[in-house]
């Protein structure tokens, strides 16, 4: 049993029960934590529980006749900046060491509803700024392929307990490629959904305009079951969108065509493939988009001019909106607070200089100089125009393609502490920024391996709400290459 669907498949046919699936699951959590560290609370007393009711749901349901949740007794995982209700919600953060919500975020209640257990809350990043999540203010965590590497970020954690086996599928956030890199990094499916499609309501806000909460799981499958359980509209989140959720998961069977893909057309980014891709992973997307036209894709290559002006527009934008929205952890409401001050001026100062980490304050000072009088015309501003151009590269791509292909990172899993210059780690994001910038659909699937064995990922990218013609070619994809099927080390069933 090693994704959501075959849990499914054995709980509803008594093979397995939630409880016997969440044990395991705890177990395999325990033995491999001090190895891969893909964990800050472990939930283990509240998922038991959660099991046991979700075991007695499944008789009431049955004796009644009534249908039965996707995700009923799934043993998950959820990044830690989402707040659950009396769970510890830190951020990764010194700030937010001690604080436990008295509210849940409105995706971990959809979780709730549908019966799911939630096994732990993962690390990742400091407030989600960061592509390695060693810059979380607990513990690095490792990637489960090479304990020597990292597993991306900011959703390292979440990516990893699932690559690791310490939970059947996860939820994490995605600012500029923080569920997609991570997923790619450690061998797994990564989605980040259209801008507006799940809600944000009690996702602690990094930058407002480009976070998306998503899915992380085994197959293109899993993530399908819980995106359809995460989104819709969200009165609470004032950029929630107003559409009609489909179950994203009912056209994804066994793939019994030969040519599954006629009529799709796939769009290759001329940008994204020249200097600065790692060879193994050029040639590993190379082989991807080939197996594309063999399942009866048609594929062309385009250009999106301005999509190399995502990382610097990104890193105007996304500090500007971190500044202001970290200027709330003062020290006055809630989370740390220096006790030694005399003066609020002094308070203020010094808890945040003992809160915050060294990225964290990095990209404060970026956001807070940019947004300053004489600047905001030459930085911001002008940031924002060229999102706009960003954007019209991508409409007009699509008016060509119904589906862009890229790799998800230039390079495979890089070593922990390997990358000490910000910008070296900023440059590993030029894939995946400008999907924020636009708010499109994109998901990462495993397609291959480097020469040491370290997965390598394939981006997909859709129109604005294009998420079920995305996941039908992943799918697609996925169930007719081999990579998907293999486990890390860690996991033990490599």
């Amino acid at each position: 049993m090693r994704s959501i669907f075959q849990f499914r498949q054995a709980f509803l046919s008594g093979a397995v029960s939630s409880a016997e699936a969440t044990a395991l699951v705890l177990s395999r959590l325990a033995e491999r934590e001090p190895q891969v560290g893909s964990f800050i609370t472990i939930t283990a007393e509240l998922a038991r529980a959660q099991a046991a009711a979700a075991d007695a749901r499944l008789r009431t349901l049955r004796a009644e006749g009534l249908p039965i949740p996707a995700l009923l007794g799934v043993p998950l995982a959820i990044k830690d900046n989402l707040c659950t209700a009396g769970v510890p919600t830190t951020c990764g953060s010194r700030s937010l060491a001690q604080f436990v919500p008295p509210y849940e975020s409105t995706v971990t209640l959809s979780l709730q509803r549908q019966g799911a257990v939630v096994v732990g809350k993962t690390n990742l990043d400091e407030f989600a700024m960061g592509g390695s999540t060693e810059h979380s203010a607990f513990h690095p965590t490792r990637n489960p392929w090479n304990l020597g590497r990292v597993p991306g970020g900011s959703s390292g954690g979440s990516a990893a307990a699932v690559a690791a086996g310490q939970c059947l599928g996860s939820l994490g956030s995605d600012t500029g490629g923080s569920i997609r890199q991570p997923a790619a990094f450690c061998g797994v499916v990564g989605l980040k959904p259209t801008y507006g499609l799940v809600s944000r309501f009690g996702l602690v806000a990094f930058a407002s305009s480009l976070d998306q909460v998503g899915p992380l799981g085994n197959t293109v499958q899993d993530v399908a079951l819980l995106l359809t359980a995460i989104a819709g509209h969200d009165p609470r989140d004032a950029t929630s969108l107003e559409v009609t959720v489909p179950d994203y998961a009912q056209n994804l069977g066994a793939i019994t065509e030969s040519r599954p893909l006629a009529g799709k057309r796939l769009g290759v980014i001329r940008e994204t493939m020249g200097d600065g891709v790692a060879s193994s992973v050029r040639t590993a997307v190379e082989q991807a988009i080939a197996h594309f036209e063999t399942l009866g894709a048609a594929v062309v290559e385009l250009s999106c001019p301005r999509f190399a002006y995502g990382v610097p527009t990104y890193y105007i934008i996304a500090p500007s909106e971190a500044s202001a929205n970290l200027a709330r952890y003062d020290g006055v409401k809630y989370g740390l607070r220096q006790p030694e001050a005399k003066t609020l001026l002094e308070m203020y100062e010094s808890t945040r200089e003992e809160g915050f980490g060294a990225e964290v304050k990095r990209r404060i000072m970026v956001g807070t100089y940019v947004l300053s009088a004489g600047y905001y015309d030459a930085y911001y501003l002008k940031a924002q125009k060229v999102r706009t151009l960003i954007k019209e590269d991508f409409s007009q791509a699509f008016t060509q393609v119904d589906v862009l292909v890229t790799p998800t990172a230039p390079t495979t899993a890089f070593p922990l502490g390997s990358k000490s210059d910000p910008l070296s780690m900023y440059l590993l994001d030029l894939m995946t920024i400008p999907v924020n910038l636009a708010g499109l659909p994109a998901i990462s699937v495993p397609c291959g391996f480097d020469a040491e064995g370290l997965p390598i990922g394939l981006q997909l990218i859709a129109p604005s709400l294009g998420e079920e013609t995305l996941l039908y070619v992943a799918h697609a994809y996925e169930q007719t290459t081999p990579w998907h099927l293999q486990r890390s080390p860690l996991d033990g069933r490599a």
